[in-house]
Parts: structure tokens; C-alpha cells; sequence
């Protein structure tokens, strides 16, 4: 069973990424998990009249992947996502390639909480901003 960090090998600045690059069948794929058929997301032709100009992802996709960074890498598998900000910058089109990625900020010993940056970058340019509260695994 893959191990994450116990809470004690944890450090302040350590980060943890994953990359993935959003294709149509995500699209449609997280509109039928989560129930969000907005045609903004679905259909071409109303998205290109839209500010947007095309189809664009579901923001809480990208969510998603920082979701996938605190279960799998930074704490790991163990960590329970107590709560998380979110603040939307741009748009993430198909083909986009997603950089999601957690920086550890803060440290509670006694309760076992991290507090973790949050971020989603496409090109070098954020597309979503937070910040994640996880409770981490202490060793026994």
C-alpha cells in the first residue's frame, strides 16, 4: 500500500505537483460525475458565443487536481481535506496542460493540521489559487 508523509516528515516550503492536460472527455466525463452539464463545458457552439470564445473546463476540475496532489503526494494517502479555498483566475481550455501543486505553509503539531498553498498553473500562469487545510497522519 503506498505510503504518504507522516506528519512529522513534514517540512514548511516542501511542495508536491502533478501534471495533466484536460481533454474533451474530461469535459464530459466531470459533467456526468458531478452533474454540471453548463453548455459552457459541453457544447461548442454555445461556447463560442460565450466571453470565453469556446468550450472551457469545469473550475472545479482543476480543483480536482489539487485534490489529487494532497491524496497521492503531499501528505499522501492517510490525509483527510478538512477545507479549501478557491479563487478562479482564468479559464483552462481543452488541451490546456495543468500544473496542480501544494506547498506546505504551516505546521500544527498538537492538532496534526497542514496548511498547504494551493495552486493551478497552465503556461506559468495561475488558472486557480487557494489554500487546503488536511489533517496528516501521525505515526502511532
Amino acid at each position: 500500500m503506498q505510503q504518504g508523509f507522516y506528519f512529522d516528515e513534514l517540512s514548511l516550503g516542501q511542495s508536491a505537483e502533478l501534471t495533466r492536460t484536460v481533454g474533451a472527455r474530461d469535459l464530459e466525463a466531470f459533467a456526468e460525475v458531478s452533474g454540471d452539464t453548463n453548455p459552457v463545458h459541453l457544447d461548442d457552439a454555445y461556447a463560442r458565443t460565450t466571453t470565453f470564445g469556446g468550450r472551457i473546463a469545469h473550475g472545479m476540475l482543476s480543483a480536482a487536481f489539487i485534490s489529487a496532489v494532497l491524496g497521492t503526494k503531499l501528505p499522501g494517502p492517510g490525509a483527510i481535506y478538512l477545507s479549501q479555498s478557491l479563487r478562479f483566475r482564468r479559464p483552462v481550455r481543452i488541451g490546456d496542460e495543468v500544473t496542480a501543486r501544494a506547498i506546505v505553509k504551516a505546521l500544527d503539531a498538537k492538532r496534526g493540521h497542514v496548511t498547504l498553498e494551493t495552486v493551478c498553473l497552465v503556461s506559468g500562469k495561475a488558472v486557480l489559487e487557494g489554500e487546503a487545510l488536511v489533517l496528516a497522519t501521525k505515526r502511532a
